[in-house]
């Protein structure tokens, strides 16, 4: 008998090979706040898997950075294991031995509609391997410039939802601090990131403003908010994105002169992505 925190129908054996519960099928203290934050994060992709499928049955997930997929594996579990219509979840990664590893799972599990690919960010924007367009793209805990390397993807792949979990932002705040002399005499705002530990902080906060002004850019109504169950991570800023199609001047103006005042102009070709192909439809 499963544990009570589980949900009915979960497959027990992925639980055991994602190390959430023990061999003998217990939860430990560890193990119940992982699966808290999996089953707090499903409910945020959930109903947009839902809306995608009242729409065409085929529904295209794009987990990027995938790791050890656990997110994708959780996600095929509760919802796509039982859709018999061509609904695929793809897990992108560039590490070979994490893609044969869960390549290996899904076969033992019977999970076959899910794919998992060794590519790069460039690769994957290309290949014949995935559709041509995706309905949703995903990044848990994508460090550093993984997020963009997702959201560019969204983009080239004409997502109608994107929903990202960013995580150890460095390069920012890198450029802050280099150009910090500069930028002393020019605004008392600056004071802002005098401090290491203000820079780093401030630039964790600004990428991810810089993030939200780019997908609004593109015509996308971006919500931001908290996950609820990661206190003990820093980490625990949830992005969800949806394409509304939605005016773009705005956004895109504000982008150019947030890098302008902070001294960031030289970021420019990362997060202002020029509107060269159409969008999907609202």
């Amino acid at each position: 008998m499963s544990a009570p925190e589980i949900r009915p129908g979960q497959s027990i054996e992925l639980l055991k090979e994602l190390h959430i519960l023990t061999r003998d099928g217990k939860l430990n203290q560890d193990s119940r706040r992982k699966l808290k934050q999996v089953y707090h994060l499903y409910q945020f992709i959930e109903p947009l898997l839902k809306e995608v499928r009242a729409d065409h049955a085929d529904v295209s997930l794009v987990d990027h950075g995938a790791g050890k997929s656990y997110l994708g594996f959780i996600l095929y579990d509760l919802f796509f294991k039982d859709q018999l219509d061509g609904a695929r979840i793809y897990g992108i990664e560039t590490r070979q031995e994490l893609v044969e590893r869960s390549q290996e799972l899904a076969s033992r599990l019977g999970f076959t509609g899910m794919e998992f690919l060794n590519l790069s960010v460039a690769e994957s924007i290309t290949t014949d391997k995935l559709p041509p367009t995706v309905d949703i793209v995903t990044a848990l805990h994508a460090c550093n410039t993984a997020t963009d390397d997702a959201i560019r993807f969204g983009l080239h792949k004409k997502a109608k939802f994107m929903v990202l979990v960013p995580c150890c932002q460095a390069e920012v705040a890198s450029v802050l601090n280099r150009n910090k002399g500069k930028s002393l005499g020019r605004t008392a705002l600056t004071e802002i990131w005098r401090h290491p530990i203000h820079t780093r902080e401030f630039g964790s906060q600004v990428t991810n403003v810089l993030r939200c002004l780019q997908l609004e850019s593109h015509g996308y109504q971006v919500t931001v908010t908290e996950l609820v169950g990661w206190e003990h991570s820093m980490k625990n800023e949830l992005i969800v994105a949806r394409y509304q199609n939605l005016p773009r001047r705005r956004p895109s103006e504000r982008l150019l002169q947030v890098l302008e005042n902070l001294g960031l102009e030289e970021l420019q070709d990362r997060f202002f992505t020029p509107h060269d192909a159409a969008q999907p439809a609202a």
